[in-house]
Parts: C-alpha cells; sequence; structure tokens
C-alpha cells in the first residue's frame, strides 16, 4: 500500500467517524432527490416520517412535509449554492404521542454541482417549542411596562373559582363584586364559537402543570358584550411548610387595544395554508389535539374525515403546477362551503385534506363526507376553453370518550381513506372503530 493509499483510507475513516458521530441529520443527493449517502440520524429522522424506506428519494419522503421543497429544487438556476436555510418542516406530534411538544424539523440543502444536494435535517421542537413561550413571554411583560396601570388581577381557589377581584376587574368588566366572588372564572369567558381557543379550565390545568399559562381571548362584559385581553394565569403557592403546595391560582387580565390587527394579521399567516388559505397543517394538529381532549371530557363525539384527490399527479403532469394549484383552491372552496363555521378543514400537504367535525356523530360525518365528495364531482375549473373536473376519495371516522391517540384517530381515517382508493375512487369509505384506551 503506497502513502497515497494510506492518506486515503485514513481520509474515509475519518470521514466515516464524521458522519457517524455528527449530531444532526446529513444526506447525499442527485437532484432528483435520491438518496446515496446517509449518516444514522438522518435515517432516523426520516424513518419518523414513515415512507423513506419505499423509494429512498428525500423529496417523496417529505412530500406530506414540504411539497414545495422540490419545486424549490428545481427551480433554483444556480450552478451551485445554498438553496434553502433552516426551512421547517411542521411534522405533527412525536411518534406514539409520548409529548406534547409538536415535531418540527428544519432542513438545509446546498448544491454541490448539477447532480448533487448536500442535506441537512435537524430536531428543533423543543427550540420551537422554547420559541412559543419566549414570544409569550416577551409580549406580556412588554404589555405590563407598557401600560402598567390597566390590568386586573383576580384571586382563584384550587377550582378556579374567584375569591377576589380587585377594583380593575370591575372597571373592565362592569361586573360588581358580589357578581363574581364564588363563581367559577368561565363567567368571564366569552370565546368565539368558531376559535379553537382553550376553555377556562383547561387553561387552568396547563397553568398547574407549567406553572402559568397566557392566552389571547375574549372576555365578557356585564351588559352582555365582550372585550379582547390577554390573560394571564398563574399557580400561587403555600410556601409556609417543608415543600411548595399549589393552593390557588392568581389571574391577571390586559384589555388588547394596540397591535390587534398586526396579531390578527400574523396569527392568520402562521395558522393558515398560504396557497388555498385552509388551516395548516401543524395548526390543524394543535387544534385536533385540543378538540380531543375536549370530546374525551365532555364525551361528545368528533369526526374526522381525510380526503386525498384523484390522480392529482396527473393534472399536475398534464396541465402543469398552476392548474394544480387551482385544483386544491377550487377542493378547498368546495369543502369549506358544505362545513359548519365550528369544524376546521386543513391542508395537511400535497392533495391531501382533513376535516375535523366536533360533536358530530357518525351519521353526520359520512353525511358531510358524502355532501363533500359530491361538491368536488360538481365544481370545475376553466383550462384552454374547457371545464376540468376531478373527484377525491374519502375516509372517515368518529372519535368517542374510547379513542386512543389522535394518531390512531387519523390512522384509521387514512386506512379507510386507501381503501376508497383501492375500491376505484371518488367514494366515501367508513374507518373501523378506533380500539378503547387499554
Amino acid at each position: 500500500m503506497t502513502a497515497v493509499d494510506d492518506e486515503f483510507e485514513r481520509d474515509s475513516t475519518d470521514l466515516l467517524q464524521f458522519l457517524y458521530a455528527c449530531p444532526v441529520g446529513l444526506i447525499r443527493a442527485d437532484a432528483t432527490g435520491g438518496i446515496t449517502m446517509l449518516n444514522p440520524v438522518a435515517m432516523q429522522l426520516l424513518l419518523g416520517l414513515g415512507s423513506v424506506s419505499q423509494s429512498m428519494n428525500l423529496f417523496a419522503a417529505i412530500e406530506a412535509y414540504a411539497p414545495e421543497l422540490r419545486h424549490v429544487v428545481s427551480d433554483f438556476g444556480a450552478e451551485q449554492g445554498q438553496i434553502c436555510q433552516g426551512h421547517r418542516l411542521f411534522v405533527g406530534r412525536s411518534q406514539g404521542g409520548k409529548t406534547e411538544i409538536p415535531l418540527v424539523l428544519a432542513c438545509t440543502i446546498v448544491k454541490l454541482n448539477k447532480d448533487q444536494l448536500i442535506v441537512t435535517l435537524e430536531d428543533i421542537s423543543e427550540r420551537v417549542a422554547q420559541e412559543r413561550r419566549l414570544k409569550q413571554a416577551d409580549a406580556w411583560f412588554s404589555s405590563l411596562l407598557n401600560a402598567k396601570d390597566d390590568f386586573a388581577i383576580l384571586g382563584l381557589d384550587l377550582d378556579g373559582r374567584i375569591q377576589t377581584a380587585d377594583a380593575a376587574v370591575l372597571l373592565q368588566t362592569g361586573f360588581a363584586e358580589h357578581d363574581l366572588v364564588g363563581n367559577h372564572i368561565s363567567i368571564l369567558d366569552r370565546p368565539d364559537p368558531a376559535s379553537s381557543s382553550m376553555s377556562m379550565p383547561d387553561e387552568i390545568a396547563c397553568a398547574h402543570r407549567d406553572g402559568w399559562h397566557l392566552a389571547e381571548s375574549w372576555s365578557a362584559l356585564r351588559n352582555g358584550g365582550r372585550y379582547r385581553c390577554h390573560r394571564l394565569i398563574s399557580v400561587r403557592g403555600d410556601e409556609s411548610g417543608a415543600g411548595q403546595q399549589v393552593v390557588g391560582y392568581t389571574a391577571v387580565l390586559r384589555p388588547v387595544a394596540q397591535s390587534r390587527m398586526d396579531s390578527d394579521k400574523i396569527r392568520r399567516r402562521l395558522t393558515t395554508d398560504h396557497l388555498t388559505g385552509v388551516c395548516n397543517r401543524a395548526h390543524f394538529f394543535d387544534i385536533a389535539e385540543e378538540e380531543l381532549r375536549r370530546c374525551l371530557r365532555t364525551g361528545r363525539p368528533v369526526g374526522l374525515i381525510s380526503l386525498d384527490i384523484d390522480y392529482f399527479k396527473l393534472v399536475n403532469d398534464t396541465h402543469g403546477h398552476a392548474v394544480g394549484d387551482q385544483v386544491l383552491k377550487m377542493v378547498a372552496s368546495a369543502c369549506a362551503a358544505v362545513l359548519r363555521p365550528i369544524d376546521t378543514l386543513a391542508r395537511l400537504g400535497g392533495e391531501e385534506f382533513t376535516a375535523m367535525l366536533p360533536g358530530a356523530d357518525a351519521v353526520l360525518t359520512s353525511t358531510v363526507a358524502e355532501t363533500m365528495r359530491s361538491a368536488i364531482a360538481s365544481a370545475s375549473i376553466e383550462v384552454g376553453g374547457t371545464d376540468l373536473h376531478v373527484t377525491a376519495s374519502l375516509g372517515w371516522v368518529v372519535g368517542s370518550a374510547a379513542t386512543g391517540s389522535l394518531a390512531d384517530l387519523v390512522q384509521q381515517a387514512d386506512r379507510a381513506l386507501y381503501t376508497a382508493k383501492r375500491s376505484g375512487r371518488d367514494r366515501v369509505v367508513e374507518g373501523r372503530p378506533v380500539s378503547p384506551v387499554a
């Protein structure tokens, strides 16, 4: 063996050691996404997406979560350079529902030459969760500093009943002290019926778990009206004993006047799909988790519908992605038109949509699913002087107090959807009942 061979072998060994020890996922792929090399961390992250073993193609593996990346890469005109940095993939809940922190991956893609890409994948779930909490805290403490005289304070017992209310509460709400003391703090809650905001018991439960909880919501006025406010609930401890015990809560209310429009715009950008205007994937899983918890607590059913447009790839291949985008908008519009204000429609990725129907039993869920299918089949867009029609396949399931996790519910609806696909498409199939919690 020559000195050159020795040096090459040492370099190869060093490279392999680096790949195995690297704390982020490293992938080498060709221009079409075909994976030619990946390290163990990348393998673990891609396996978590559930599709890498089918094709060993990067774009196929992340298609459901970031379909735009395929086009971002193909549209990159330079011969080499950084295509994207830290592009976030909101994958949903961590596997098995073992944690409440959504799984979020950061993807960076560098083009080495016309047919070679280097991709990094990093799990940034904890970082994103921390960012959200820090932003909440910053907004709250800034509001206190800017207007320290207009916040109101209530004392609550362990069950959330109001024990004390200061003068600012009475000024803000118009209630008299005797209207409030002894009642649950929910008496001050006036949520938007179409929103997915947490109930007061849920906010108190979060505060009990985390030490405090901050939300922006609607609060009641004694004259029947309501006003927008920041609402902070923090635990109150008894430090007289050896160990601190939670003995109640303190709630702080502050009216929101300035920057409400700006915050509404930011919220819409963070929670809606940019193309269709319906709820995006990350926000849907936040809503769905909350709705399922509400379902388990109240005993109400919740319907879930999974929908996939039939032969959508053929539409893109035949007419181009611009027409494909029009089809996605048409389908979203047709589905939204048949849903109730309290229902949630979301685009999960590509041509896949889902709808959650709070309080819907099997009869209502199946009826809505069939109406959605019919509405899509009847809609059309004009392409080259002719009407283009598409169909969709749908699967549905109803969750109840016996339902397992949200992942179980989604899986059952998806299985029914693929049964509809295999049975000829353009049809609705009922999912099997979800297994009871052991």
